[in-house]
């Protein structure tokens, strides 16, 4: 049976883990949610994931939410050990990345997509006061990932894995969003250089606007 993905791939975490499973190699079929229109609040979205929140995955009769759990379980599920290793140090440096991406990284982008993307959207405007105040947390974890690259292409080794495409969704709008990436050349470089010039990265493309049409 095919994996389904219930998603819409505008949201930083339904965009990962499209992004994800391209770079897994994992088939699946997508079944769009509308976020804007709220489907992810009502059924059936609801039933299978009561979070109200975007993706989760069915496979069968396993529902599965979280999506750096639905990262970990497709790259399981056709061994892909590449871009989720099973050497033990390695996993576990992976799996140390994915949790604090989801509880600390980002929450911290997440203020600047809020402010600089969605309130103007909406007609509102960014406060200056919010964006201020989270300038420092954003530079210090900025700086943990720009000193984790000084040395290494990639997060967890010389090949992209599942770390770097969930590190990186956080950042997908980066222009839009305006994050302060000048200080840290390094995340900048990986991030511009080598995980937006995946063909995972560029299928899965999201434009200022939450579109996911090209320009022509």
């Amino acid at each position: 049976m095919t994996i389904q993905i219930h998603a819409d791939p505008i949201t930083v975490n339904c965009r990962k883990v499209l992004a994800g499973m391209g770079l897994i190699g994992a088939p699946f079929e997508l079944v769009h949610v509308d976020y804007f229109k709220g489907e992810q609040k009502a059924e059936p979205y609801i039933s299978l994931n009561p979070n109200a929140s975007v993706p989760a995955l069915t496979d069968g009769d396993l529902v599965l939410w979280e999506s750096n759990a639905i990262l970990q379980y497709a790259a399981d599920k056709v061994g892909n050990d590449a871009v989720y290793p099973r050497d033990l140090r390695i996993r576990a440096d992976i799996n140390r990345w994915l949790l604090w991406e989801a509880s600390t990284w980002f929450p911290s982008c997440y203020v600047f997509l809020v402010e600089n993307c969605v309130k103007p959207l909406l007609g509102g405007q960014p406060d200056p006061a919010v964006l201020e105040a989270q300038l420092a947390q954003f530079h210090k974890l900025a700086s943990i990932l720009d000193q984790r690259l000084a040395g290494q292409p990639w997060i967890a080794g010389n090949g992209p894995t599942i770390a770097d495409i969930a590190l990186a969704a956080p950042m997908h709008l980066h222009g839009w969003q305006k994050l302060p990436l000048t200080d840290h050349p390094n995340l900048l470089r990986w991030l511009t250089q080598g995980v937006e010039q995946l063909p995972c990265w560029q299928k899965t493309w999201v434009g200022e606007g939450f579109t996911t049409q090209r320009p022509a």
